[in-house]
């Protein structure tokens, strides 16, 4: 049974390989005229942007920098390339639908349309709801332990693992508010938060699923276990950050890091019998093919819903069943070390 999971895994990721091929519409030579025309006028057909006065850094071309809206102002429009980009990409568009062609990507995006300055509004949607659902759990699960259930006498839980889904719920938290902030506006600081919050849940919930699965308790045990992971992932993050954001090799480490804790949560459901196994099952089996929606990358039904998005929509109620789950360990590791004590 092992030997199947690895052989689709493998098969997942050669597909995922095909995937990040470079970007078809920024190369065709009617949209890199387009954008080069416009950062010169400043105008796509008749649209002009008053704030092509300013260069894509943010520096004034004509007046001095306390002529400049400050950053929170700023935000909410684009700047003079992003623009250019945007509205020659939906040109272009309209002119291949009418040809009967379908969208390409450009500049390894979707064209998607904005709303309101916000550049894909349902992901942005569905991470906060994402964000949401995972404070709701963390926070459902604080109160569990400290007010409903028995506390020793120096007022911890017996609940052994508790610190460490304290962590995870803070590290989701800061995944999905980067996300929501990523899909907003796409530039090269959110990208790079929102990558590396991503690889930092990911790379941590596989130490968790490793320590409770194998019920690892002691502290210098669990030192051993989780070092050499995380000395893995922050060599990763610096990677990525600091020498090249390679989008490929990102999506492989995540990838592997994923299914390895998804085969080691199904099998220890399994040998375990623990009481809530059949919520572990359903998460496992909902995230597998959650995953497929990462591979499927499909373009944005009318510029709003893509697969990505989807993919966050499933999560949402994945995420509810998850910490239900890591409730009900809880609950029942404290009665379990409370017969002990007895």
């Amino acid at each position: 049974m092992v030997d199947r999971y690895w052989i689709a895994f493998f098969v997942v990721l050669s597909c995922l390989v095909g995937v990040f091929d470079a970007s078809v519409g920024d190369s065709d030579l009617l949209y890199r005229a387009c954008v080069e025309q416009c950062e010169k006028t400043g105008c796509v057909g008749e649209r002009c942007f008053p704030h092509c006065k300013f260069s894509s850094d943010g520096a004034s071309l004509d007046g001095p920098w306390y002529m400049q809206e400050p950053l929170y102002l700023r935000w909410k429009q684009w700047d003079c390339q992003s623009d250019c980009r945007y509205f020659c990409m939906l040109d272009r568009e309209e002119e291949k639908t009418a040809l009967g062609h379908g969208p390409v990507k450009y500049h390894g995006k979707w064209p998607f349309k904005r709303v309101y300055g916000i550049q894909e509004p349902v992901s942005v949607a569905l991470s906060a709801l994402n964000l949401a659902m995972h404070f709701h759990g963390w926070l459902s699960f604080f109160i569990l332990l400290y007010y409903k259930l028995p506390l020793k006498p120096d007022k911890k839980p017996y609940y052994d693992y508790t610190g460490l889904w304290h962590v995870y719920g803070l590290l989701a938290l800061n995944s999905w508010f980067w996300s929501a902030v990523f899909h907003s506006r796409d530039v090269d600081f959110t990208e790079k938060l929102d990558y590396s919050s991503a690889v930092a849940l990911l790379g941590y919930s596989l130490i968790v699923a490793i320590l409770r699965s194998f019920n690892v308790r002691e502290e210098a045990a669990r030192v051993m276990v989780s070092a050499p992971l995380i000395a893995f992932i922050t060599t990763h993050i610096l990677f990525l950050n600091n020498y090249r954001m390679d989008y490929g090799w990102n999506m492989k480490v995540c990838i592997v890091m994923a299914v390895a804790q998804l085969l080691i949560w199904a099998i220890w459901a399994g040998v375990s019998h623990h009481p809530s196994r059949w919520k572990l099952w359903v998460v496992v089996l909902g995230g597998g093919l959650a995953m497929l929606l990462e591979i499927y990358d499909f373009p944005p039904y009318h510029g709003f819903v893509d697969a990505h998005a989807l993919w966050h929509a499933t999560t949402i109620p994945l995420t509810y069943l998850w910490w239900s789950f890591i409730k009900d360990d809880a609950e029942f590791r404290t009665s379990s070390l409370l017969k002990k004590v007895k």
